[in-house]
């Protein structure tokens, strides 16, 4: 039993595997300039769309590939509020009608929480 213990070993941080036979996945050294000129490599597969912008694992600062490529703009949606969707389907003259009706309703005590609504006296019995 004792020979087959691994005695001083780190088991979580150490495989015992060997690469014979192991076939490495195709890479490419991509190259990213900084704005002060310096430049580092970041290794990708060769089938990864490449980004234009990296950002240097050393200092975080954004890097632009050296090979001239230019990053794609991309196309930001107008946020849309709810008076933006409202608007879609009802005019301002319409939202004033319906606001000044509703108004009324609240007012006369048909709708909205008891709490709010006066009344003249109260009966007594």
């Amino acid at each position: 039993m004792a020979e087959r213990s691994l005695r001083g070993a780190r088991l979580g941080a150490q495989s015992f595997e060997d690469e014979r036979g192991v076939e490495m996945a195709p890479r490419q050294d991509v190259e990213y300039a900084l704005p002060d000129g310096r430049t580092f490599t970041v290794t990708m597969a060769d089938e990864a769309e490449v980004p234009a912008e990296w950002e240097d694992p050393r200092t975080g600062i954004v890097g632009r590939r050296t090979d001239g490529s230019v990053p794609e703009v991309k196309e930001t949606k107008h946020v849309r509020t709810h008076w933006d969707m409202l608007l879609e389907r009802r005019s301002v003259d319409e939202l004033e009608d319906i606001l000044t009706e509703r108004l009324e309703l609240l007012r006369s005590g048909e709708i909205g929480p008891p709490h709010l609504h006066r009344r003249g006296k109260r009966k007594s019995a």
